[in-house]
């Protein structure tokens, strides 16, 4: 096992700023060289008081903000425009950038792209819905229609 600190968040494992222990293969071969995770020192306390403090001033305030923002994302109408072939099939795929951008277009709401949830991946033109993490309690589901652009 390793002790490793998390630097971005990483599904089923933890935030930015936590101390997790993994199988060292996954943190030597995975984690680490993706810059998702560094090894745990002894002097990586101040390291990871930075990074909650960091996180804390780009997460929401509070619960409330969070449900507020919950509740006008999913009365939003979100369209993604992507490039497409025929019978809908994209060139590539939707990313969460993409999702990201349509969200603040169409709801004026600004939305981290590393806190939206994909399904899968997006290859054809359709409904969606994507899961929008706002808070550590508050998920929001996003539904989203891929159209094909001109």
């Amino acid at each position: 096992m390793a002790k490793i600190i998390l630097t971005h968040e990483v599904s089923g494992l933890g935030a930015p700023g936590d101390v997790v222990e993994v199988k060292a293969g996954y943190a030597r071969n995975y984690l680490v060289p993706r810059k998702l995770a560094t090894p745990w020192t002894k002097g990586a306390e101040k390291q990871i008081a930075a990074m909650r403090r960091a996180t804390k001033v780009r997460e929401m305030a509070t619960v409330e903000d969070a449900l507020a923002a919950s509740d006008k994302l999913r009365s939003a109408s979100v369209e993604v425009p992507a490039k497409a072939g025929a019978g809908g099939r994209l060139f590539g795929t939707v990313t969460t950038a993409d999702i990201a951008a349509a969200v603040k277009s169409a709801t004026g709401f600004d939305v981290d792209k590393r806190k939206i949830e994909l399904p899968g991946r997006i290859k054809t033109t359709g409904d969606y819905t994507v899961q929008v993490r706002l808070h550590d309690a508050v998920v929001a589901p996003v539904d989203i229609q891929v159209v094909a652009s001109a």
